[in-house]
């Protein structure tokens, strides 16, 4: 039976080294969203030697694009993007310190090595339950590219969020798993 993990960010490279893929974990915290825009205006700062939004290293980046908050909530639904999106950004991403990504979906071979070869996790959320997640945040803000609307980078402080290791930082990769 998969371990039941609870995770509080920042992560370290010893946490993710005991997860297994189809671990259930809650992860606590501090947590990045960022869509495939951002990603992209991410890999051109860092291609001219500029500082990304926001420290990579440790940090996670949740595929997401929130709803707009309704009156009295932090947040509206935030449910998960298809990470496939991401796949063309992802592997420099982690080469430069971002190694905790949540998504759907499955990843490409090259984002699969880039995560086995820095010691990532990625982290699958529960699709079609939007409104579930938007529930464990507890506090939300833009901190990059707000001209992107719902794709820009937000901070989000989470509680308890449900997620399940979908790929871990050895390659076990519960998409492809035998059935």
């Amino acid at each position: 039976m998969p371990a039941r993990i609870n995770l509080s960010t920042p992560l370290s490279p010893e946490s993710a080294a005991r997860l297994r893929a189809g671990d259930f974990v809650h992860l606590s915290g501090t947590v990045y969203t960022a869509r495939d825009a951002a990603h992209k205006l991410m890999t051109e700062m860092l291609a001219r030697g500029e500082p990304p939004p926001f420290e990579l290293e440790g940090q996670v980046v949740y595929y997401a694009g929130p709803a707009p908050a309704p009156p009295g909530m932090v947040i509206g639904s935030v449910g998960p993007t298809t990470s496939g999106r991401m796949d063309a950004y992802s592997p420099e991403l982690i080469r430069r310190g971002l190694r905790y990504m949540i998504g759907k979906g499955l990843r490409n071979a090259e984002v699969t090595a880039a995560i086995v070869s820095g010691g990532g996790v990625y982290f699958a959320a529960i699709g079609g339950a939007a409104a579930l997640m938007s529930q464990r945040v507890t506090a939300c803000e833009v901190v990059a590219f707000p001209e992107l609307g719902t794709e820009a980078v937000r901070r989000l402080t989470v509680r308890d969020l449900p997620l399940v290791v979908a790929v871990d930082s050895r390659g076990g990769d519960y998409y492809r798993r035998p059935n």
